[in-house]
């Protein structure tokens, strides 16, 4: 909630209204202003949230943002980013080349790192980000990761995502286990107290931010050739389920895996793409090019 909670405070400032104490028609104000600017019903919903963790849980029961909410709904509903994807193949031929993981630099071995866990678990930039070295277990046939830390989809009726990771013997070059277990070998003495998973290959070495972690991937991206001027970070999570879709992975699993509930129709409306070439179990089907 960055981003709607610093356009919280520009509004505030500009109008004189108390950041923490505001009314709800300060709260209808703000988010007209939002609508006025072309905001779409995403766009709006967001940080009526966001003000909702700092002014209490009325805001987003109150009757009259309820009904703004649903016009808004009507008048610019929510559409999906991309009516396409890119193939996953494209990355992981590139970064197969980045090895072995033990003598490429730690920025390449970083950004592979990022990549394939964003690839083979499908998980929001946040969620990998939260990773902290000590929620890893390392088993005879794959590596497990829970994440205890409260994110953007957490809720009292839902799971907290476990990321499962399995060796890739087929093909070491893209195995996201071998690639994290190297990783965190050369990371260790660098880490000093940080245990979050992902730290900047620069010194002092600090814990990266989201906005970090989506430049590395971006950055990866980009040179395997995808278009980032439409395709950011997060189209890692559409190419993953469309990817695994095709691979004729259950959808049900697709979407315990991605983190959507059962009854979700968040797949079927935004990240079902066909890829941008026609070409057509989880991190296996999407490794195993």
């Amino acid at each position: 909630y960055d981003s709607a909670l610093r356009k919280w405070w520009r509004f505030c400032h500009l109008t004189e209204t108390s950041v923490f104490s505001a009314t709800i028609p300060d709260v209808l104000r703000f988010l007209t202003s939002e609508f006025e600017k072309g905001a779409a019903y995403g766009s709006i919903n967001s940080p009526r949230s966001a003000i909702a963790l700092i002014l209490g849980p009325h805001v987003g029961e109150d009757v009259l943002v309820k009904r703004f909410c649903k016009g808004i709904s009507k008048l610019r509903p929510a559409l999906p980013r991309y009516d396409s994807t890119w193939d996953p193949k494209k990355v992981l031929d590139l970064i197969s080349q980045w090895c072995p993981n033990e003598n490429i630099s730690l920025e390449l071995l970083s950004k592979k790192v990022a990549v394939l866990l964003a690839l083979t678990t499908g998980h929001r930039i946040q969620t990998l980000t939260a990773i902290n070295i000590y929620n890893i277990t390392k088993k005879s046939d794959q590596i497990e990761i829970k994440i205890p830390t409260q994110l953007k989809t957490s809720g009292p009726r839902k799971f907290q995502p476990n990321l499962t990771l399995p060796f890739f013997p087929d093909d070491p070059t893209i195995c996201v286990a071998s690639a994290l277990e190297t990783y965190l070998k050369r990371t260790n003495h660098l880490r000093k107290d940080k245990d979050k998973l992902f730290i900047s290959w620069r010194k002092p070495h600090k814990n990266i931010t989201n906005q970090s972690l989506s430049r590395w991937i971006k950055d990866t991206l980009q040179e395997s050739g995808v278009d980032t001027s439409a395709f950011t970070a997060h189209s890692t999570r559409h190419a993953f389920t469309s990817a695994a879709k095709r691979k004729g992975v259950n959808i049900d699993l697709i979407r315990k895996t991605a983190g959507w509930t059962s009854s979700s129709q968040v797949f079927a409306r935004f990240y079902d793409r066909k890829i941008e070439e026609d070409r057509s179990a989880f991190a296996i089907a999407i490794l195993n090019h």
